[in-house]
């Protein structure tokens, strides 16, 4: 089975791909289709994601998957949340966005750093498809004063996972996919999946 990514972020892709293996799924990123990212004017994360989601399957004919995702600071009101990847004005620049936020919190003790990564999928078998898939995740933990770790992307070095010790940019990728917000997402997306598809 074929499904492609609605979207043109790499790191999302392999980490997609790598939670997917095994499923007989074939990811295929838009871009490779010579699809453009949609225009995400939605005002939630689901909405975001069912607009890529639709975007992508109608202009390939192939089921698509989506994910719209962001890191929402608990002190901030849940921002970055859905600006999360152009939260310093350019649209992906993570380390830009990573210094933004850590000059928005500067001098914010600990205790007040809370924060979630959330995830929303959704997988759209054709571009008129009245009942989409949609699962989500969360991932609590808090916001870090500095970098750590050179793994992951997005937000990733700055996020601290208090049960773990470690931020994501730390861990393992076999341990972070586990307990991600894409990871939980994931895995009730594999739950479904097989029914989803049938008749595609």
């Amino acid at each position: 089975m074929k499904l492609v990514l609605a979207s043109s972020n790499h790191g999302k892709l392999e980490e997609l791909r790598d939670l997917l293996s095994g499923e007989g799924i074939e990811l295929v990123a838009q871009t490779d289709l010579g699809v453009d990212d949609a225009e995400e004017t939605g005002a939630t994360f689901v909405e975001n994601a069912l607009l890529k989601a639709r975007h992508a399957t109608r202009l390939t004919g192939l089921p698509a998957l989506a994910d719209d995702s962001g890191i929402c600071v608990d002190v901030l009101h849940g921002a970055p949340g859905l600006y999360s990847a152009r939260y310093a004005g350019e649209h992906g620049n993570a380390s830009r966005n990573i210094d933004k936020l850590l000059e928005v919190l500067q001098g914010v003790p600990d205790a007040a750093r809370g924060a979630h990564f959330y995830c929303v999928l959704v997988l759209l078998r054709h571009a008129d498809d009245p009942q989409p898939l949609i699962v989500e995740g969360q991932w609590n933990g808090r916001i870090l004063h500095g970098r750590r770790g050179d793994g992951g992307h997005g937000y990733d070095p700055v996020f601290f996972d208090p049960q773990k010790g470690q931020s994501a940019a730390e861990m393992d990728l076999q341990l972070k996919n586990t307990i991600s917000h894409r990871g939980q997402a994931l895995a009730l997306l594999r739950g479904r999946l097989g029914q989803a598809l049938r008749g595609c």
